[in-house]
């Protein structure tokens, strides 16, 4: 795309989403009221309503030179799908309409006997059923009608992320009202709203060289590459002036995402070289979580077209950062207030506090599932590498909440400090107030003004399930203070006591520290705080009886569907990894073997031609080299049995946890030593031989 090309904003944004706007423009104004009903209370809509919308979609779809429709949704894949429908329909007199009915707007029939279920269904049971979600607006993409949806088994089981996240609203919405009334609900709000930012990092490489790299194409990180002699030590990368050509792909993203509604805008350089980010603003979770899978999505089409590719593992290279999805979650009531600001006094918005209160216990009574919310086989390289928080679940609240909290435990009085004004010492700089807290990028749970940062998602993940267990979690606590507070009869009295015993009980929680130290995991232990490592040693608590009554409690999952969903996770890391392990020992049997014994043989000959030319020549060089490759590679055949040998004893293990645990333990294992091996030849093997583009060359060449 020209740089030098003005861009109308307001003309590109949205002009690919059948939003407000457009259905304000198309719609009989009391179908737009049914429409806005529907959303906003639920109430469902009837075949006449969904007939009016469905022709109004198509008739604007078609305008746009669109010719097909999909119902897109959200399967435990982690991934979006779609089966693309024709709007051609035949007419008895051999002809063909384009057509769009409100049945075919409101269901859809995928065949669901691929997908994964986790034992929800057999494979023969093929039917299943995707649901338009009219809180969620349409979008062209692709030249195709997108019709954002849900999906569920013929048997009623849900298969997707979508369903759980809105049932998990719709808890959040009615436990937090209860909240709001009980403080007199001044500005007469009817619904509470949970909203998410979901800043995404990711990585830009040359395409050219990524197609040279089996691991990436594959299994989206190297498997196999040292460390370049300049990685992220020298901080010049981070926030630094943005390449041309990284400049012109963030341009055209912006582009394109805004075309799909995506509120994108801020874009930067992050920490490791070839390394950015992309946050978005805020807008309500379901619509995040749809406008994050587009975004991701969008990135790699965009990179292609820039002769890039876009690398969104949580760790494309070792001994360099990964990339995290920083989860910004917030409540607000729809009148606009948002019940996660502490205002200009805190400890007088006892309101705030109550709130915060039920996020501190939630947080220490289900850290085991906030965990679990973000596991996975890439992030597992992440978490606790000092660049993403540990796997420890921890939450930072800064200086003058602790503060308060403390003075409410203590039944002290607490006396608020005067806002500081920051001088930089030159005349001509503005002055500006201080934040009464500081930021704490250590923390995988941080309180950052009036929401609260979840720092632990992996780049990849599906903000679906994270959002999910932070909402229902949340539900949890606010239906625990409701029943409490409403049966009050003095509501001040129980107020107070409540806070003062929940910020006495779990403040435990609390740590404003540095998370990365050594003293913060012995400290954490004798808190008895859990560190789940992995993704293994932390799954099996998304299933124990605690989390399930939660969850079944309120109507966010039963029983059987979470069973489903840790089979698919543990199942998940197993073929993770097993993938990674054969792919590795592909590219180390068919390039690297080959690669190294052509070195070794032109060394070999290399020893003949000097000692033919003078046989006294020592050659010590070309002999070291020789030896010290031949060594290598003897391990190196060495490392590839013993990996081969545990991808095959992997199977003999038939209960799925056992098998998790054994790649851990044994396959992983296994491949990091057949990677150091490996790393350590092509420091040793000359460029010209060695078969993949090295570190350096992915890192620097855009």
């Amino acid at each position: 795309m020209d740089n030098n090309v003005p861009i109308n904003v307001p003309e590109i944004f949205g002009s690919m989403v059948f939003n407000d706007r457009v259905m304000r423009e198309r719609l009989p104004q009391e179908t737009y009221d049914a429409i806005q009903k529907s959303v906003k209370d639920g109430t469902p809509l009837n075949k006449k309503i969904a007939d009016i919308v469905s022709k109004a979609m198509k008739d604007w779809a078609i305008e746009k030179g669109v010719t097909h429709y999909t119902h897109w949704f959200q399967p435990m894949t982690g991934i979006t799908a779609e089966k693309h429908d024709s709007f051609i329909s035949p007419t008895s007199d051999g002809h063909i309409i384009m057509e769009f009915s409100g049945k075919e707007l409101i269901k859809s029939e995928p065949d669901a006997s691929s997908f994964p279920s986790g034992g929800l269904r057999a494979t023969f049971e093929a039917r299943g059923y995707t649901a338009w979600d009219p809180t969620s607006y349409a979008f062209i993409k692709d030249e195709t009608l997108c019709i954002p949806s849900v999906f569920c088994s013929y048997g009623g089981q849900i298969l997707d992320k979508k369903t759980p996240l809105l049932r998990s609203l719709e808890a959040v919405d009615w436990h937090a009202m209860r909240i709001v009334e009980l403080f007199g609900n001044p500005t007469k709000a009817k619904h509470v709203v949970v909203t998410v930012g979901a800043e995404q990092e990711y990585f830009l490489i040359d395409k050219e060289q990524y197609n040279k790299r089996e691991d990436l194409i594959i299994c989206g990180r190297t498997l196999f590459g040292p460390k370049p002699p300049k990685g992220q030590e020298m901080d010049d990368h981070y926030f630094g002036t943005i390449k041309p050509r990284v400049a012109a792909f963030m341009k055209d993203l912006d582009i394109e995402l805004w075309k799909l509604g995506v509120l994108a805008k801020t874009k930067h350089n992050e920490v490791a070289p070839a390394q950015h980010e992309l946050a978005p603003m805020y807008s309500d979770t379901n619509t995040a979580t749809d406008h994050n899978q587009l975004t991701m999505e969008t990135m790699k089409k965009v990179a292609t077209r820039h002769g890039l590719a876009c690398l969104l593992h949580e760790k494309p290279f070792a001994g360099i950062n990964g990339s995290g999805k920083h989860n910004n979650w917030s409540i607000s009531t729809d009148t606009g207030v948002n019940l996660f600001d502490p205002g200009d006094s805190p400890m007088e918005n006892s309101q705030f506090l109550l709130f915060l209160a039920a996020v501190l216990k939630g947080v220490d009574e289900y850290q085991d599932l906030l965990r679990v919310a973000v596991t996975g086989a890439g992030n597992d390289h992440r978490l606790g590498a000092n660049e993403a928080p540990p796997a420890i679940v921890s939450m930072f609240l800064g200086d003058e909440l602790d503060d308060i909290i403390r003075a409410i435990q203590n039944d002290e009085v607490y006396i608020q400090k005067d806002k500081q004004v920051m001088k930089s010492g030159v005349s001509f700089i503005p002055r500006f107030a201080k934040d009464t807290t500081d930021r704490n990028r250590t923390s995988p749970f941080a309180f950052t003004g009036n929401k609260f940062e979840f720092r632990m998602l992996g780049s990849t993940a599906s903000i679906a399930c994270p959002n999910t267990i932070l909402n229902a979690i949340l539900a949890e606590q606010l239906s625990q203070f409701a029943d409490i507070l409403e049966k009050a009869d003095d509501f001040d009295l129980a107020l107070h006591e409540l806070l003062r015993n929940t910020f006495n009980k779990h403040s435990r929680v609390i740590f404003n520290g540095n998370n990365y130290s050594d003293e913060w995991v012995e400290e954490a232990e004798k808190r008895g705080l859990l560190n789940l490592r992995t993704t293994p040693e932390a799954l099996p608590f998304y299933i124990t009886e605690k989390n399930v009554t939660m969850f079944e409690r309120h109507c966010i999952y039963t029983k059987e569907e979470l069973n489903s969903r840790y089979e698919i996770l543990m199942d998940n890391y197993c073929k993770t990894l097993h993938i990674e392990a054969l792919t590795m020992l592909e590219m180390v049997k068919k390039d690297i073997f080959p690669s190294v014994c052509s070195y070794m043989n032109e060394l070999s000959i290399t020893i003949q031609n000097k000692r033919a030319v003078m046989a006294k020549l020592a050659c010590e060089y070309e002999i070291n080299l020789l030896e010290k490759l031949s060594t290598l590679s003897d391990l190196l055949y060495k490392k590839t049995n013993a990996l081969d040998h545990a991808i095959i004893s992997a199977d003999e293990n038939a209960d799925i946890k056992t098998k998790a645990l054994y790649y851990k333990d044994n396959v992983f294992s296994a491949m990091q030593e057949l990677r150091e091996i490996a790393d350590e030849l092509e420091t040793n093997t000359a460029k010209k031989y060695w078969p993949y583009p090295s570190y350096a060359q992915l890192l620097y060449g855009v």
